[in-house]
């Protein structure tokens, strides 16, 4: 036995020479890249950025006096026609109510089963409405649907007092968000969207708030592609104003609006084959118009557009060698999704670039970015995604070596 060890100890001393030696060695080596390129690319995603061009003459002859198609993850704009015209939003002002009350849920302030209590304020806002009682109280989720189904004036006020003590509180927090949101055309005299003078936002800001809702609280289509339902034990009957969730393949929302000032607004999204649009109309002459040329906005973006995805966060690329590490090899995978807005038929030219060292040294952590993936079109960036190791590696000391050998020769000896 005591030869054994001996013999041990001498190999062991000699292998960490040999290590040592052969890192010293391959430094020279460790920083080199190389490219390669690609016209398929697989895999699924849903971000980034794209390189597409919008229509901006109106070219579909809308009657409507402002009109903008968005997509909706990336918020490219595909078709626009006045988009920045500041006119009077009507109920489609409960979008933002909505989203800051999904945020109010979110944030665990408040939650679906809480009853809200109805104020004489409340209650006496007209319009649309279901009648709400000083001496009743719904749930938030009741409330909600009322407000997503019916666009009940006097559900969104006892919501806004609910949260924030009195309307003209919650108003401020619908200014702050709307400038967070970058919502420049916009400013919010209350939260129903009653004509009131300045109360204005533009079909562009429309599109912003839209599509901040439907991407960060993509619960809120359980309410909005409601068509029929009922509240108060089936004695109230709820039918969505927007008649798009009965007609139109993948209507996922949102809001219509209209008083005599604002003629009909309506803010409509779809989802089909993966990509999600939004189309928002303003001013339009009359109801059947809003919904047909929201539609023809619609159609024409699942008509010309595809959304292509280059990868999914965590997706495999290649393998790369270590030097010095406890391990010799990493797996990089892709940090985020990725994926790119483009015109269908071209997916086909799309050009994948790789940025990769040869080899790297640890130690390296999970995460730690190590290149980048590049696609581009007709020589236009679409996306580029940083690729990462997908595990940690720790650098070789003696310590490290020596254990590695023993272990290496003590299975050899059982073996």
């Amino acid at each position: 036995m005591k030869k054994i060890n001996k013999y041990i100890s001498t190999l062991t001393l000699i292998t960490i020479i040999i290590y040592i030696f052969t890192f010293n060695k391959s430094l020279a080596t460790s920083s080199e890249s190389y490219i390669w390129t690609t016209d398929t690319i697989e895999t699924n995603a849903n971000t980034t950025q794209t390189a597409t061009e919008p229509e901006n003459e109106n070219s579909l002859n809308l009657e409507s006096g402002s009109a903008i198609l968005i997509e909706q993850t990336t918020g490219q704009i595909l078709y626009s026609h006045n988009i920045h015209e500041q006119l009077r939003p009507a109920s489609v002002t409960k979008v933002m109510s909505i989203l800051l009350i999904m945020e109010a849920i979110s944030n665990q302030q408040i939650s679906l089963t809480d009853n809200v209590p109805c104020s004489e304020n409340a209650s006496s806002m007209g319009g649309s409405q279901i009648w709400l009682d000083p001496r009743e109280t719904l749930t938030v989720d009741e409330m909600l649907k009322a407000i997503c189904v019916n666009s009940a004036n006097d559900c969104v006020v006892a919501m806004a007092e609910y949260i924030a003590g009195s309307e003209e509180a919650f108003v401020q927090k619908m200014n702050d968000k709307a400038k967070e949101l970058g919502m420049k055309d916009t400013t919010f005299k209350n939260c129903h969207g009653l004509d009131e003078d300045g109360h204005v936002t533009s079909s562009n800001d429309i599109a912003l708030m839209s599509r901040e809702l439907l991407n960060k609280y993509p619960e809120v289509t359980k309410y909005t592609t409601i068509w029929m339902d009922t509240l108060r034990d089936g004695k109230s009957q709820l039918s969505n104003t927007n008649k798009l969730i009965k007609t139109y393949k993948g209507a996922t929302g949102l809001k219509t609006g209209s008083t005599s000032l604002a003629l009909y607004n309506l803010s409509a999204s779809a989802t089909r084959d993966g990509l999600s649009l939004i189309a928002v109309i303003m001013k339009a002459p009359t109801t059947k118009i809003r919904f047909s040329e929201a539609q023809k906005l619609l159609d024409y973006g699942f008509g010309k557009f595809t959304f292509k995805s280059f990868g999914n966060k965590g997706d495999a690329i290649q393998t790369i060698k270590v030097l010095k590490g406890t391990k010799n090899q990493t797996e990089v995978i892709l940090e985020n999704n990725s994926g790119a807005l483009i015109e269908k038929g071209k997916d086909s030219q799309i050009e994948q670039t790789i940025q990769l060292p040869e080899t790297i040294s640890a130690p390296i952590l999970a995460g730690q970015k190590i290149g980048e993936a590049t696609f581009t079109l007709d020589g236009k960036t679409l996306a580029t995604v940083n690729l990462v190791a997908k595990t940690n590696i720790e650098k070789l000391s003696i310590f490290t070596m020596s254990k590695k050998v023993i272990y290496s020769w003590v299975d050899l000896l059982r073996s």
